[in-house]
């Protein structure tokens, strides 16, 4: 995997199929109709910055992070972001490529002024918790509230 070229870059139209694929293998799923929408929202250019990244290998998408830029959504003031959906291809886990791109997207959010970055795990993504957890995201002060519908 070393001598492979990675290249970290904004994410773009023509990434919808590798980004369904990947995600069809991590989830067991395809979801399709899901991305075609995010993508319609996320590369919007009149309602929102693309903040999404992709991860190529020798030119072929092998991971995403999807998120978005917010100025004063649920109250609070200053500009903030969000991880949502993201992304690696099975063959390439285990290599960094979700640090990395996890890297890249803070350091563009610090250059657009964030000083905070949310997600959200599930309580039992243990694996997932733990990655968060070991590149600094804390519990939030805020609470994440729900209501099932009948």
């Amino acid at each position: 995997m070393a001598e492979q070229k990675r290249v970290l870059r904004v994410l773009k139209q023509s990434d919808l199929d590798a980004v369904v694929a990947i995600d069809a293998l991590t989830t067991g799923e395809p979801r399709r109709e899901y991305y075609e929408r995010k993508f319609a929202g996320i590369l919007n250019k009149n309602a929102n910055i693309n903040t999404s990244i992709v991860c190529e290998v020798d030119g072929k998408v092998v991971g995403f992070m999807m998120g978005y830029l917010f100025f004063g959504e649920f109250g609070i003031t200053d500009a903030t972001s969000t991880i949502d959906t993201m992304g690696v291809n099975p063959e390439y886990q285990k290599h960094g490529i979700a640090a990395e791109m996890l890297d890249q997207f803070m350091m563009n959010m610090k250059a657009a002024g964030v000083k905070k970055v949310y997600t959200l795990v599930n309580w039992d993504d243990f694996a997932l918790e733990k990655f968060f957890s070991r590149n600094k995201f804390v519990p939030s002060k805020r609470i994440n509230l729900e209501c099932v519908l009948p």
